[in-house]
């Protein structure tokens, strides 16, 4: 999913370049003498020191300001692997944590008391990161900059190409990738020496991935597109000229980094990389785990507790996929159900691309008077269905793709159609629009962005828990939404959701409880509908970025607790629409942060005559 742009480049960096080094937490102390004139004007400089914040982080992650719309950096790619930059790291954390506890937070108003609680969690958390050794993995075959500099530099990403200037920023980008790739294979050497490496099965995954950006025709190269879409009104001159140092780029430098980073993993790293699957088999490893869970959950929940979790949710689900499997009434066991649904004509009606946006806009059509009584703050940014361009729609997936913050771009529903024949309608189409779409991103993404009360680093921030959280949340309104009258449907919809928690065993499981690769695969296909090939895709991502699968499920678990607890609490004042507003109007942040922030709304309700 796409809107995960808001944060995802300072977010691996924030990861991936953590530090083995062990920074001291400095604490603060403030003057008594000057408390009382600082806590007056707290809410007027508390907005300064974020807006300070946001435009030195904007420097020191340049591709998160070019994602966001801030063009002033889109030369620049920082050399983030060095010690040098997570010590600047460090110090600009530090720096800044050191200015918000200057103010006392019960002076704050509502807003900016949630700002402090954000900001102080997002700055502790990075530096918490930093402690760790996983500088020495610098990439993996799902995330990192050799797959990012493809993504910018296609022509198709968010890197602009629109003026002649442009294409020379790119050319600049370019140059730091080859610097970037050497630090790479230094830190990834230092990894081999401490057993700081990946797993085997994932290398080999990346390696082709290096090879495939080699090439020997500068003008059939990924990097290329960018000129076979120059504008016609540059000059003959411009046009001669950046064609020229393209080719130049891509033969010189660009071709030689990838075909370096190919012959590294080839030949020195994989006979290095190690045969266990989770990563607390690498020294440090049981710590790293436990960062990561708390990072991408927001909790302190253990390992156990999500593992525990994550079985007791597939089993109450196959329960229910069991009783909607009688409705039907089929004979058969429950992997005969799923192949019924995978298989069966009947299920694939549509012959057009049109037809199947068609089906997607009518479930548009079909909740929206259930939604006006569900939600009375909605995003005035566009939104549209489009189907996804051919170019990447083999490897693509369903996926929303945030609209601009001033709605000059529309929010997009992207749907890969490789044929419409075979596109099968028990997939989850109802889930998977409410999760992509309506109510899910598009409301939450465009209704945070849109919200200029927010300081920067609130209105593009993103928390996996409470953002991915509340759209599988929405998966769950769709009875109520008019949805789930078809028991296929439901089943679809059951499908997504059995998904999300077969993530918290498998993931838990690899990292934690000596769970092999090969034992989470057959475990995902013993519990889904899904092929071997889908199941290896999603067990090695698991591998890759441990983790961050367990965030869907924690924040939407959470969300179904706290919508709970008001409805018994506030019994007849208990008002959905009120709920929902009040969940998505300040935007993503921590659960034990949002939790503080509705237990305040609910003591306001409960206080209303």
């Amino acid at each position: 999913m796409k809107h995960r742009t808001l944060a995802a480049g300072a977010l691996a960096a924030a990861l991936l370049t953590a530090a083995c080094s062990q920074p001291t937490k400095t604490e603060v102390q403030t003057d008594s003498s000057a408390t009382s004139a600082t806590t007056e004007t707290a809410a007027k400089d508390l907005p300064a020191v974020f807006d300070a914040y946001w435009e030195e982080n904007a420097k020191l992650f340049p591709l998160d300001a070019t994602t966001q719309g801030d063009n002033r950096y889109n030369d620049q790619l920082p050399n983030d692997g060095t010690v040098a930059f997570r010590k600047d790291l460090q110090a600009f954390y530090q720096k800044y944590l050191g200015q918000l506890q200057q103010f006392d937070r019960e002076k704050l108003s509502d807003n900016d008391k949630i700002s402090y609680d954000i900001f102080q969690y997002d700055l502790q958390s990075k530096l918490d990161g930093l402690k760790l050794n996983t500088w020495m993995l610098p990439y993996q075959q799902f995330w990192g900059l050799p797959i990012t500099m493809g993504q910018y530099g296609s022509g198709e990403g968010v890197q602009p190409f629109k003026t002649p200037e442009d294409y020379d920023n790119w050319l600049g980008r370019v140059r730091g990738f080859s610097v970037w790739a050497d630090t790479a294979i230094s830190n990834m050497r230092q990894g081999m020496k401490a057993g700081v490496v990946l797993p085997k099965t994932l290398v080999q995954k990346m390696i082709p991935q290096m090879n495939d950006l080699v090439v020997t025709d500068p003008t059939k190269s990924l990097f290329y597109g960018p000129i076979n879409k120059l504008p016609a009104s540059f000059s003959a001159a411009d046009k001669q000229r950046i064609t020229e140092a393209y080719r130049t780029a891509i033969m010189n430098e660009l071709v030689p980094t990838y075909r370096r980073l190919g012959q590294f993993l080839q030949t020195e790293y994989l006979p290095k990389a190690r045969p266990s699957t989770g990563i607390a088999a690498v020294p440090g490893g049981p710590d790293i785990y436990r960062y990561y869970v708390r990072y991408w959950t927001t909790t302190d929940k253990t390992p156990d507790e999500i593992y525990q979790t994550g079985l007791a949710e597939v089993k109450r689900i196959r329960s229910e996929m069991e009783r909607v499997k009688a409705s039907t009434g089929f004979k058969g066991d429950l992997p005969a159900f799923f192949n019924y649904l995978k298989t069966d004509k009947k299920f694939m009606p549509y012959k057009t691309p049109q037809q199947v946006l068609g089906a997607f806009k009518a479930i548009q059509t079909k909740i929206d008077p259930n939604l006006k009584k569900m939600f009375g703050r909605t995003p005035k940014t566009p939104f549209e269905i489009r189907q996804t361009e051919a170019f990447r729609a083999a490897s693509a997936s369903a996926e929303y793709n945030q609209g601009s913050p001033d709605g000059s771009r529309p929010g997009i529903f992207y749907v890969p159609i490789l044929d419409a024949k075979t596109f099968n309608t028990t997939s989850g189409m109802e889930s998977l629009f409410l999760h992509e779409a309506i109510p899910g991103h598009h409301y939450q993404i465009s209704l945070q962005q849109e919200n200029t009360d927010l300081p920067k680093f609130r209105r593009f921030a993103w928390y996996g828990a409470m953002g991915e959280g509340w759209a599988l949340y929405t998966e769950s309104l769709g009875k109520e939404l008019g949805l789930y009258t078809d028991p296929y449907q439901y089943m679809g919809a059951l499908g997504d959701e059995i998904h999300r928690a077969i993530r918290l065993v498998v993931d838990t499981g690899m990292h934690s409880r000596n769970m092999t690769r090969e034992q989470a695969i057959k475990y995902m296909m013993d519990n889904e509908a899904i092929s071997e090939q889908g199941a290896t895709a999603e067990i090695e991502r698991y591998m890759a970025i441990p983790g961050q699968a367990l965030s869907y499920k924690t924040g939407a678990l959470k969300i179904q607790e706290l919508r709970r607890k008001y409805e018994q609490q506030l019994g007849a004042k208990f008002n959905l629409s009120n709920f929902h507003d009040e969940l998505l109007k300040d935007g993503v942040m921590p659960l034990a942060v949002l939790e503080r922030k509705m237990d305040a709304w609910a003591a306001k309700q409960a206080a209303n005559n």
